[in-house]
């Protein structure tokens, strides 16, 4: 059984403003699938078993691209996600993004590791069409 995956989309934007957008918890629910909103480092996310609400923590570094998200469920499980920008030149980058299989309750919520890399390439469209995607 597959434990990760890793996605990754070109935007045609620039690294700072790219990293900038992302890394941003309000902007969450613009391009995700599952975060209905975000709010004083809480979050609400709306899966088809219904809305939990969530204690969110981003870490985020501009100078090494790096914006990793902690997410504390209200039994105490701990579910993060590790993303990274990439300069590819100064008017375009790379977002790469690793999907961890979550702990048993959150996969419960939000169904297979699968299922989930699928959502997380829809998402990753959403944020190319926000931010920038090259046509070549």
């Amino acid at each position: 059984m597959d434990t990760f995956r890793i996605e990754s989309v070109r935007l045609s934007t620039t690294p700072e403003k790219a990293f900038r957008y992302i890394a941003a918890p309000q902007n969450l629910p613009q391009w995700t699938h599952a975060f209905k909103e975000t709010h004083d480092g809480k979050a609400v996310l709306s899966t088809p078993a219904g809305t939990v609400e969530v204690v969110l923590r981003v870490d985020a570094s501009a100078s090494e691209g790096t914006i990793d998200w902690h997410m504390t469920f209200p039994n105490g499980s701990v579910g993060s996600a590790f993303s990274r920008v990439v300069p590819e030149s100064d008017e375009r980058c790379v977002y790469s993004f690793i999907l961890l299989a979550p702990p048993v309750p959150l996969e419960q919520l939000e169904g297979t590791l699968n299922e989930q890399a699928q959502i997380l390439r829809k998402e990753l469209a959403n944020l190319a069409a926000i931010l920038g995607n090259p046509q070549s």
